[in-house]
């Protein structure tokens, strides 16, 4: 895959340093690997934000003195409020060696059960992966054009010749059915017709229910008249 050339300069150790580093709009980083020594050194900051918040593996040619190396970004930090990076870590990969990073998923496709309505839950957005240098991909493709409503794509779907560092039964992508709001008309609507009695019912209707229906309209309707009856026998006559 193409990956970001990056022109890095050395830099000096130390809290004092490190600031002078980020004033001049660069970012204080490091370089270290199998067969490379732990090195210091300094990366303008577009550099670092095209691999953190780019859309492919976060790839990188670090050229620094007259060397280059191939590497990835392994981890940064960011301020807490800017998101300006503050400090980067690349690892210089090694031929015939795996390494472990994050690649993005970019899902292909409009899903059919999408087009017929439902709504598609993207629940994953990049993989962890252990990989052989020369396999890195630059994104995982991903089609989902023939997921229905009620499919789900989970990581053991996958079918991919690197390890991935995840739980096997993680859902990445699922289409659900669309969520249906009830208006207050139709739950009025509803509630009336839970409401029906036995007294309301035609004879075609009462035909149409069963034993169990019927012996439970008629249970209500007994117990409607004992209770109004009960109300009547407690009514205390006014004086005139």
């Amino acid at each position: 895959m193409d990956a970001t050339v990056i022109e890095a300069q050395s830099r000096e150790t130390g809290s004092k340093a490190a600031r002078a580093v980020r004033k001049n709009d660069n970012v204080p980083c490091i370089l270290y690997g199998p067969t490379v020594e732990s090195t210091p050194l300094q990366v303008p900051i577009p550099a670092v934000n095209k691999l953190i918040h780019g859309r492919t593996a976060p790839v990188a040619e670090v050229q620094l003195d007259g060397e280059t190396y191939n590497c990835i970004l392994k981890d940064f930090d960011l301020h807490a409020i800017t998101d300006r990076p503050l400090h980067a870590d690349f690892q210089a990969l090694e031929e015939g060696r795996k390494v472990t990073l994050t690649v993005p998923i970019h899902f292909q496709g409009v899903p059919l059960g999408q087009k017929n309505g439902g709504d598609t839950q993207m629940i994953v957005r990049e993989l962890t992966i252990s990989v052989l240098p020369e396999n890195i991909p630059a994104q995982i493709d991903i089609d989902i054009e023939d997921l229905a409503i009620g499919d789900s794509i989970h990581i053991y779907d996958l079918d991919v010749d690197y390890d991935i560092k995840m739980a096997d039964a993680q859902t990445l992508v699922t289409v659900v059915a669309p969520h249906i709001e009830v208006t207050p008309a139709e739950e009025v609507e509803e509630e009336e017709e839970e409401a029906r009695t036995l007294d309301d019912l035609t004879e075609e209707e009462k035909a149409e229910l069963s034993d169990e229906e019927l012996a439970e309209l008629e249970a209500a309707a007994e117990e409607a008249e004992e209770e109004e009856g009960e109300g009547e026998e407690g009514e205390v006559p006014g004086e005139e």
